[in-house]
């Protein structure tokens, strides 16, 4: 039979693991695969090979396989750390975030992670980095929003006869 040439394979390879791994029953028969090949004579370290695999990530499968079974190979609760906002405040914050800094007491007309953090060590008593409080803004739906740099000697006249005169890219 003749080898299959696939344009792009790279391409498609990256977005079928993709899908594996964006789902919990993927991941889940991900693994299943990889054990299947163990239990069929090859060493964790060929399996882990053949599917991209860290060989130790193989025998900790193959022991949570032989200790617990099938279900030992089923995706168990990640909960991460707990916020350290409630709900309550997380809902609070949203509604105060909806509004300009300006109406809070602060000098800026926007928010972001450094005020943001700011914010929650004086309302809230709550520490976080400004790293943290941009995942924070994602998390209430909100997106980062920047100024337009403009420079001071423009003038915005002359920037709109600009615009509607120039043709062109």
């Amino acid at each position: 039979m003749r080898r299959l040439v696939i344009p792009d394979a790279e391409t498609f390879a990256a977005a079928v693991e993709d899908e594996i791994d964006d789902t919990p029953q993927g991941r889940y028969y991900h693994r299943l695969h990889v054990v299947l090949l163990v239990l069929r004579g090859y060493s964790c370290y060929e399996a882990a090979r053949v599917y991209g695999d860290s060989p130790r990530s193989v025998q900790y499968w193959m022991h949570r396989l032989t200790s617990h079974g099938l279900a030992g190979l089923k995706e168990g609760d990640r909960p991460g750390r707990p916020s350290r906002l409630s709900q309550s405040e997380k809902d609070r914050l949203r509604e105060e975030l909806k509004a300009s800094p300006r109406a809070l007491g602060y000098d800026q007309n926007l928010w972001d992670g450094k005020l943001l953090s700011h914010h929650l060590e004086v309302r809230y008593g709550v520490e976080l980095g400004v790293r943290q409080c941009q995942r924070l803004f994602h998390e209430l739906g909100f997106t980062l929003q920047r100024p337009r740099q403009q420079a001071q000697e423009a003038d915005p006249l002359q920037q709109e006869a600009f615009k509607k005169t120039t043709t062109g890219g």
